[in-house]
């Protein structure tokens, strides 16, 4: 594996010779067979198991993520990609046979799956282990080679992955880059045969650009305003345990992360007052407990700092109530747990994806009030719905559109490897995720064989009266 460092005026040759050598290999990587794939990802599992109180020890260093988060959603979620990988590569790499029509007697079909070549994936900051090594460990099951580029905003998760991926892999078959926006740019001037980024809506737009410019095939997992609705029927103490969770989980920033609440106005109160208390259990009574607890992650850097501080004392100048939290501290980038209350659809929070752990509740008397809502505001990547009512759960998933959706609970439908991960819409392009991800970084082929007996002949020119007779025939049977 091929670790790349450049200044900005060398970097194009040597991302240049990184990808060369990538593009090379590409053929050697699609012929192995399931053996080959998998016994490199058994060396990947057992160098991270080896490895994890390092990278503990990196993510605490970028912005103080507890030691159980990163077991819980960077360890644990990538385990779990390799060990279903393992479980189900053989039979995902079988031609899939496909049936005949009548029409085409004396042929057989089947899909067989191909590596799409060169593979680029652009990885967060948010989660900088787990989603740079899921569609690495899915490409690489796939059989393709892989160029990937951690954030900068996580250094020293960076270097852990740069040794971690240096003693699995050659530099044939993966490349990874470090650098800033620089090299993004660089790297999306490089005619990859697929793109995986995850991230935000505008970085989102220039990688689709970029692909569409080399004909390639895309997959962009951004984000947008998760919604969470609690109606009159719901659960409130597990609504409120469970949300809260969700949300100051990795300090808030996460990408499914409920972003605010709808509350029916009957649960307002109660729903406030449980989500209160849950704060407390989790993080401590009071403010010094919780700017102590080792347990909340501060934001990555002072602009993501500034921008939630932002968006929170504007609101608050809109008229929002702040219903616990609040507290700031610039020179550790800590901004408290908070919950606000009396939040219109129109307040400078709703304007943009949050990612950090302030949380708006709304009130709403009438569903329709929240559907209107709801579709004006796009398509987001989760919608999360507390209900004990179950036409209205079925109506919100109805007449709603986001990328995934959880009932009564939150971000869990992230960890089923049985289920497709990704946003449509603003919210992304594609999915991934067991074998969603083997097929995103392949190619579907379709083979047909001709037998000895064929029809086709019947079709041939000069189209005489009876084939005419033949062609229209045909096409009566599908009428």
């Amino acid at each position: 594996m091929r670790v790349v460092r450049l200044e900005e005026e060398r970097m194009p040759a040597g991302l240049q010779e990184a990808f060369d050598r990538l593009r090379a290999n590409r053929w050697e990587m699609a012929r192995r067979g399931v053996k080959e794939r998998l016994a490199r990802l058994e060396t990947l599992k057992e160098q991270l198991v080896a490895r994890r109180e390092a990278l503990a020890d990196a993510l605490y260093a970028d912005f103080r993520k507890p030691r159980a988060e990163v077991e819980a959603t960077e360890v644990l979620p990538v385990l779990m990609e390799l060990a279903y990988i393992q479980k189900h590569l053989k039979s995902w790499m079988k031609p899939r046979k496909a049936s005949t029509p009548l029409l085409l007697t004396g042929t057989s079909s089947h899909v067989q799956y191909e590596p799409r070549g060169v593979v680029l994936v652009l990885a967060p900051w948010n989660y900088p282990f787990h989603l740079l090594m899921s569609p690495l460990v899915a490409a690489v099951a796939a059989g393709n080679t892989v160029m990937c580029k951690p954030s900068e905003k996580t250094p020293n998760t960076a270097r852990f992955i740069a040794e971690l991926l240096k003693d699995v892999f050659p530099p044939e078959e993966v490349a990874l880059v470090e650098g800033g926006p620089e090299v993004g740019e660089a790297l999306l001037r490089l005619p990859f045969d697929h793109f995986f980024f995850t991230g935000g809506s505008r970085v989102g737009r220039r990688v689709m650009e970029a692909a569409a410019k080399h004909l390639a095939s895309v997959t962009l997992e951004l984000g947008g305003k998760s919604p969470v609705i609690v109606d009159e029927t719901a659960d409130v103490d597990t609504a409120a345990e469970r949300v809260v969770w969700g949300k100051f989980l990795n300090g808030g920033q996460t990408c499914i992360a409920p972003d605010h609440v709808w509350v029916h106005a009957s649960k307002e109160e109660a729903l406030l007052e449980a989500m209160k208390a849950a704060l407390e259990r989790f993080y401590g009574r009071t403010e010094e407990a919780r700017r102590a607890s080792t347990d909340l992650c501060r934001m990555v850097d002072d602009s993501a700092f500034m921008r939630v501080r932002r968006l929170m004392d504007r609101t608050v100048e809109a008229g929002a109530r702040v219903v616990t939290g609040g507290g700031l501290d610039a020179d550790s980038r800590y901004i408290a747990p908070t919950i606000l209350a009396d939040v219109t659809p129109d307040a400078p929070i709703m304007d943009e994806e949050i990612f950090g752990p302030v949380l708006p509740v709304l009130r709403f008397e009438s569903l329709d009030d929240v559907l209107t809502q709801l579709r004006e505001g796009g398509k987001p990547l989760a919608l999360y719905v507390f209900s004990q009512h179950e036409a209205t759960v079925e109506r919100l998933l109805r007449e709603t559109r986001s990328g995934g959706a959880c009932v009564n609970t939150v971000v869990l439908h992230n960890v089923n490897p049985n289920l497709p991960f990704g946003g449509v819409g603003q919210s992304g392009v594609g999915a991934y995720h067991g074998e969603t991800g083997f097929r995103t970084f392949s190619h579907e082929r379709a083979v047909l064989r001709q037998g000895r007996t064929s029809l086709v002949h019947l079709f041939f020119p000069p189209y005489t009266g009876k084939a005419q007779k033949l062609a229209r025939l045909a096409s009566r049977l599908f009428e």
